[in-house]
């Protein structure tokens, strides 16, 4: 009746109350959404492969009798491993004590049953050891005069507690989806809160001062826009997936299915193959653009101008958005692991995908620490700039290039062994990498690029005297900004040619931008 119904979406809530069976419910190739709470307790054989539509199961507790379960997503399976991890617990705690003498009984018995032919002489034997144990309930292999009905209830054994007959269910859970909640480890769980909430307040900080400053928008002003937007997103994902594992703690198996084909699995999927490469594109055109400013300092019609900069942009903007769209047309698939990554690589075409990804971030890496080199050999002259800001110049691009390797190094190596189908780190693992590696530069990035340069002091001091504070602070960046200008315009009008000076102050303010 139930079997290949397609027409069946539900069955009432009160459909088996009362009702003294089935020991077996078959709901196969249907498109029943829901099982009903009550009346559950005697199935011992759950068969629902090919529902689809089944998401969520009812309550745990209500398949007390339940043996096997033929399941349509492995995800399920999650949920009566944990239970059937919870009776045995329950029933060791028990039983610990006897554990032993159970298992020292059960070999003297199956070594005298080896020994002497007649099986029938050994059983009566052994009840002649036992005159009282009339029957099965009072054999010396059974505890149920020790211990009351209500401990043994749910639990069914073939001698008793020796052999115990365990729940199986089929599909087992796959490597890519085990039974865990999202973030899988506690630690993680609190670590997210802290990075998204950093990453998302920072970033924001930035694009609201930059975006409201009174000063002409700049090439790298412009950049850093484009970047801090680009790990605001990054921050949003984190905060998307961290809100998920809270509501889902404990329960994951009941909505996994929900939300890894859903819309919000996607939208932060979309999310974060979209930071992530807008942010590597961006942090690269900022390091070629300090790299150019240097190079061609003394030569201003060589002066990469905003008109440049938007075209270049614009086509980072379109590569990033295209390769965060291509899994929601079936090049890979956001939908293969809980945490929302393109993990899937099935096909040639999945796999191209991933490892042109991971390509483009190497020789994006490599690009970075080589301009950053040749940045450090150009301010390292000694008649150009004084000692002690050579020093701070090559610590803070030190920063820069093991914040960009802390980021892209772990996640590069371990993904592209994946990729060739040789993983060498479960996803279970992997997730510790999305939490402490991956969103590292989307946290740095405002401090290293933005907050900690003085022109962004100067900006936020400004936009603060706005609102009414920190006026004093606010006014002494104002003069200092219109004396070093004035000097400026003077010692150009004067100077014939660029001075050794000059050149230096141009080297050292393309750093601090």
């Amino acid at each position: 009746i139930l079997k290949d119904n397609k027409n069946l979406r539900r069955i009432h809530n009160d459909a088996l109350r009362g009702a003294t069976g089935p020991d077996v419910l078959d709901i196969s190739s249907t498109a029943l959404e829901s099982l009903p709470s009550y009346g559950l307790e005697a199935i011992q054989v759950l068969n629902a492969t090919s529902s689809y539509s089944l998401k969520r199961l009812p309550p745990l507790e209500k398949f007390s009798s339940l043996l096997e379960a033929v399941l349509t997503y492995p995800s399920h399976c999650c949920a009566f491993r944990n239970l059937r991890t919870e009776k045995q617990n329950l029933l060791l705690s028990i039983f610990d004590n006897f554990s032993k003498e159970c298992e020292s009984t059960m070999r003297k018995l199956t070594d005298e049953m080896l020994n002497d032919s007649n099986n029938a002489l050994l059983w009566s034997a052994e009840r002649n050891t036992h005159p009282f144990a009339t029957d099965e309930e009072s054999s010396p292999y059974s505890y149920s005069t020790i211990f009351d009905d209500s401990d043994m209830a749910g639990f069914d054994f073939e001698y008793d507690f020796c052999q115990p007959k365990v729940l199986t269910c089929t599909p087992e859970p796959d490597a890519f989806n085990p039974c865990e909640d999202i973030l899988g480890y506690s630690f993680l769980r609190v670590l997210i809160w802290f990075i998204n909430i950093l990453a998302i307040a920072g970033n924001f900080t930035v694009l609201l001062v930059l975006l409201t400053s009174h000063y002409k928008l700049t090439v790298p002003r412009f950049l850093m826009c484009n970047l801090s937007f680009a790990d605001f997103c990054m921050g949003l994902y984190l905060l998307l997936i961290a809100s998920v594992d809270a509501q889902t703690s404990g329960q994951y198996y009941n909505h996994a299915i929900d939300w890894q084909t859903g819309s919000g699995c996607s939208t932060a999927g979309f999310f974060t193959v979209f930071a992530s490469e807008l942010s590597v594109y961006t942090l690269t055109v900022i390091t070629l653009e300090r790299w150019h400013t240097i190079t061609y300092a003394m030569q201003l019609d060589r002066k990469l101008r905003l008109r440049h900069a938007v075209p270049i942009m614009l086509g980072g903007w379109l590569f990033s958005v295209g390769i965060a769209v291509l899994p929601l047309f079936g090049v890979s698939s956001y939908m293969k692991v809980s945490i929302c990554l393109p993990m899937d690589i099935e096909t040639r075409l999945s796999q191209a995908y991933i490892l042109l990804i991971l390509v483009l971030n190497v020789v994006a890496f490599v690009v970075i620490c080589a301009c950053y080199i040749k940045i450090y050999v150009a301010v390292q002259n000694p008649e150009l700039v004084a000692a002690n800001k050579d020093t701070k110049v090559a610590k803070r691009m030190a920063i820069l290039i093991f914040t960009d390797f802390t980021c892209m190094a772990p996640i590069s190596f371990f993904a592209i062994s994946a990729a060739f189908k040789v993983p060498l780190i479960t996803v279970t693992n992997s997730k510790i990498l999305l939490v402490l590696f991956y969103p590292v530069n989307s946290c740095a990035n405002p401090f290293l690029y933005a907050i900690f340069t003085k022109a962004f002091r100067r900006d936020f001091f400004l936009l603060m005297s706005k609102l009414g504070c920190c006026k004093s602070r606010a006014e002494l960046y104002r003069m200092n900004y219109f004396s070093a200008y004035n000097s400026n315009c003077k010692n150009g009008g004067a100077a014939t040619a660029p001075s050794k000076a000059s050149q230096a102050f141009l080297l050292l303010s393309a750093l601090e931008k």
